[in-house]
């Protein structure tokens, strides 16, 4: 189907688009990215960043195009600039290396983040071994896994390593990843907690509202759909896992898209198209793509309202005034 928005509507196919909401950005990653964009306006440019504030190229490019630049380490970024760490968490030695160097610290870590930063320190506190359920390499993990000395936390990935894993110790606890699969992450937990009946866990699921919410609005568009389509970064954890539950519920098809321009329309083939967004990927890519189908398709676009988010958090400390 060609990508030629001067067809009339009349010659165009059909296409019910199921749109999910929530979708998109969520509280964590906005107020990280307003961080950046609030620090470039207070000290100007140059703003250095460690690591992709989110996991995204295309705020990544605006923001750079605003004057910040991002870093995977500290070496080069000069004394008494200011460095902002990202929304996924740094271990405590990186803050300890920019306290060295004398860097201006801003800390855009998600506040749900920090909020299992803290469970892993008082399980150490208390003697407790912590098993970290999450994604080996994903910056949250090294964020969270660098929270507490070497050795005194676990890494399980998949449910395999659960039923195989042998504690180093006797008081056990667990914290997850906050973007994992709910359901995936639940059948690990439900394991762990009948081999080792006395393991602490959270009061409250370590997975964000965010990915809950959205892996629930997938639940709802993806049964009977052709196709679903997830607007976000191939680095994005709860990106992928979007994907994943599109499959597990239902669709046909599910694909991760990077950028609306990557997309395929001739590729569109059956007559429904489910549409979500990563928690770090921006309502405007959302408008693109829907610009391009309407291109190519007659639409008829039906929103699926699975809850309403109204979570706000405050400004790193040092952005606050």
């Amino acid at each position: 189907m060609p990508d030629d928005a001067a067809v009339p509507d009349t010659l165009k196919p059909d296409l019910t688009v199921r749109l999910a909401s929530p979708r998109g950005f969520c509280a964590g990653v906005e107020r990280a990215v307003r961080a950046v964009e609030d620090a470039l306006d207070r000290f100007g440019a140059p703003i250095f960043v460690r690591h992709e504030i989110v996991h995204n190229r295309h705020v990544v490019r605006r923001l750079e195009a605003m004057g910040a630049i991002f870093v995977e380490t500290l070496d080069g970024v000069p004394a008494g600039r200011p460095v902002i760490f990202s929304a996924h968490g740094a271990p405590k030695a990186a803050f300890s290396e920019a306290e060295a160097r004398k860097l201006l610290t801003i800390d855009a870590t998600c506040p749900l983040v920090t909020k299992v930063h803290n469970e892993v320190r008082r399980h150490v506190t208390l003697g407790r071994h912590v098993i970290l359920v999450g994604h080996r390499g994903h910056p949250e993990v090294t964020g969270t896994m660098g929270q507490a000395p070497a050795g005194s936390v676990s890494l399980i990935e998949t449910l395999e390593e659960a039923a195989h894993f042998a504690p180093p110790a006797e008081t056990l606890a667990y914290v997850t990843q906050t973007t994992l699969s709910v359901d995936d992450t639940a059948e690990i937990v439900r394991l762990l907690e009948r081999r080792f009946p006395g393991i602490a866990g959270p009061r409250k699921s370590d997975i964000c509202y965010a990915t809950t919410n959205r892996q629930d609005a997938v639940k709802q568009i993806a049964p009977g759909a052709d196709l679903v389509l997830v607007i976000g970064s191939p680095a994005s954890s709860n990106s992928n896992r979007l994907v994943d539950t599109a499959l597990k519920a239902g669709a046909r098809e599910a694909r991760l898209l990077d950028s609306p321009a990557d997309i395929d329309l001739g590729a569109i083939t059956g007559r429904v198209l489910g549409i979500t967004a990563g928690a770090s990927a921006p309502e405007d890519l959302v408008e693109d793509l829907l610009t391009r189908l309407a291109g190519a398709f007659r639409l008829r676009i039906e929103t699926v309202d699975t809850a309403r988010e109204d979570v706000v958090f405050k400004q790193p400390l040092m952005l606050a005034s």
